[in-house]
């Protein structure tokens, strides 16, 4: 159908026989870096069908693909394995090979952010090369007569953390999709009430975990899923009305202004799209769903009708004026998608035709009302509705569930943050068993210090030694919140889980190792070193490539508790630094 050139990599478009008229050009930015412009022209309306960009690259030097989708599958893949499938509700469409050296091999991405596209970078095995492709029109459709986007695709040697935030960047600067602005608070630590409560609670059980998480260090609370129902069973078959349950809540802006009295900001779960098939709104809403799905006991909501959009806004604006709430956690907009007969149905009274065309127009209108009566609206999605767009929406994101799960946590809010710019990315929230030795129920904050975090403990039942060592950790975090969110954000071996994270402020580095291996703290190093010692072992291991001159050390244990002070010279080479397990290394130049 048509091809282009980029150096050694031949680019063809395959599709169907009815494709209408295709342009496909490239455009080299500089050494390295080019761009791919694909454009379609159609007489008439036409109906997309899937239309395929693929190349090959040979695998020199590759151990590893990353990509939003990546999640703990962290080597190379087969075509069968992962494949990016985004749009504005989901993922990201980027995929970046990496070396073991955690270098860039090859990064590309696409400007198409709103439709649903697939991307992959699978190993053929008959020829030892990555086989790559974008995938556009593999979903239905909305007819279209033109169509413009754009691959862009980087083969520059740099860190492979740089390269995706060049992607990041690059997503940044287009026309629609400026990132909302972050309010302080969003960047302060929250007490969530998921896995402490889930959905049985009260508002006086939440108030006490709020005194409580406020005397340790939280500023906020989001009060999840069950306000609004009795039942306590899970699901959403009871989600639509959206109105509070009094046998939990009496008299939810009293509540809320008690949060305040504490110094603490209140959000609220909604479930974006679903209506339950319990709930009153089921018959109201009637005829306009996308589809009915049986699992979660609900139908979701089609956007193109401007009375369902204006229904879900005016829920959310009539909660933030009547309740004085300082934000939302806005849950399962990746529901929306259309289906077989979407576009063929028939049905009027639709004010857009596109499914993402509405859903972008809903949650573009959630934000813009939003702000209108509290400018610092918070807003949190979750992983995996972290992409492009979904910075415009709102300006929290948090690393998908993984309860207790302190690796994968880590792994996620690091793959968050990669792509994230300077939108808040929240930890999932904390819980741990009781039982945990300290040094142990520690791990789940240490793996997560370079995100804002969520705690859902009950805190009221943890043992004393848990509650000294969470107001010490986010005591510290609290502290250095700044190197640790907006410092020069440097995650090491991705196909490792990320055993090495430094932050690097201008004057003081914080550098947390998750494993037994030598950190590589590179070239001379600043005034002040933090070192988080985040294994069971006594000591940790740092490499330096040059001389940085005699350190002041102080070691402190789980606790904060000072332990020993010494003295090192941190020559060239490696060195064992003794700390205990949790423990925390404060070097500072003699």
């Amino acid at each position: 159908m048509a091809s282009v050139e980029i150096g050694s990599l031949h680019l063809r478009l395959e599709g169907e026989q009815s494709t209408p008229a295709v342009s496909l050009t490239a455009e080299e930015i500089s050494p390295g870096l080019s761009l791919v412009h694909l454009e379609i022209f159609a007489d008439a309306n036409w109906s997309p069908t899937p239309l395929k960009l693929s190349w090959r690259r040979p695998i020199v030097d590759t151990i590893g693909v990353w990509c939003s989708a990546s999640d703990m599958k962290r080597g190379l893949t087969l075509p069968w394995e992962i494949t990016v499938k985004s749009k504005a509700t989901s993922h990201a469409p980027v995929i970046c090979l990496y070396g073991a050296d955690g270098g860039n091999r090859m990064t590309f991405a696409c400007s198409e952010v709103l439709e649903h596209i697939e991307s992959t970078a699978s190993v053929h095995e008959a020829t030892g090369t990555f086989a790559c492709h974008v995938l556009f029109f593999s979903q239905p459709t909305a007819p279209l007569r033109h169509y413009r986007a754009t691959i862009r695709i980087d083969l520059r040697p740099a860190p492979f953390h740089q390269s995706l935030r060049e992607v990041q960047e690059w997503w940044a600067g287009m026309p629609g999709i400026a990132p909302s602005p972050v309010p302080d608070a969003a960047r302060w630590p929250m007490y969530s009430t998921w896995y402490s409560f889930h959905q049985e609670m009260t508002d006086a059980a939440v108030e006490e975990q709020c005194r409580l998480s406020r005397e340790l260090g939280c500023d906020a609370v989001i009060i999840d899923d069950g306000w609004q129902t009795a039942d306590n069973a899970g699901g959403y078959a009871y989600c639509g009305e959206w109105e509070v349950y009094c046998g939990k809540f009496p008299d939810m802006a009293a509540h809320v202004a008690r949060i305040h009295a504490l110094g603490m900001k209140c959000l609220l779960w909604y479930s974006v799209p679903f209506i339950g098939f319990k709930s009153p709104a089921y018959q109201r809403f009637r005829g306009k769903f996308l589809v009915e799905q049986d699992y979660f006991q609900a139908a979701v909501l089609d956007p193109r009708f401007p009375e369902v959009r204006e229904f879900l806004i005016g829920l959310y604006e009539n909660a933030i004026r009547e309740w004085d709430l300082d934000g939302l956690k806005l849950d399962f907009v990746d529901s929306f998608a259309p289906s077989a007969t979407s576009y063929t149905d028939g049905v009027e009274g639709r004010d857009i035709v596109s499914v993402p065309d509405a859903v972008d127009r809903l949650m573009r209108d959630v934000n813009i009302r939003l702000r209108r009566i509290k400018p610092d609206i918070l807003i949190e999605f979750r992983q995996s509705y972290v992409g492009p767009l979904m910075r415009n929406y709102g300006n929290m994101f948090r690393a998908h569930d993984c309860p207790n799960d302190a690796l994968t946590n880590r792994v996620r809010i690091v793959d968050v943050r990669l792509l994230a710019g300077n939108t808040a990315v929240h930890s999932d929230m904390l819980m741990w068993s009781n039982h945990e030795p300290v040094a142990s129920a520690a791990l789940q904050l240490l793996n997560i210090l370079f995100s804002v975090p969520q705690v859902s403990v009950r805190i009221d039942e943890i043992p004393e030694d848990h509650r000294q060592m969470l107001a010490f950790w986010l005591g510290f975090w609290r502290e250095h919140r700044e190197v640790l969110l907006d410092g020069d954000f440097q995650p090491f071996h991705p196909e490792q889980f990320y055993p090495f994270v430094l932050a690097r402020g201008a004057s003081s580095w914080i550098g947390a190792i998750y494993a037994n291996i030598a950190a590589p703290l590179g070239n001379r190093l600043p005034g002040e070193l933090w070192l988080v010692n985040a294994t069971p072992w006594s000591r940790v291991l740092v490499e330096l490539d040059t001389d940085s001159g005699s350190y002041d050390v102080e070691e402190y244990d789980v606790l904060g508790r000072p332990v020993v002070s010494s003295q090192v010279a941190l020559t060239p080479g490696l060195h064992a630094l003794k700390v205990g397990p949790s423990g925390l290394l404060r070097l500072r130049r003699s």
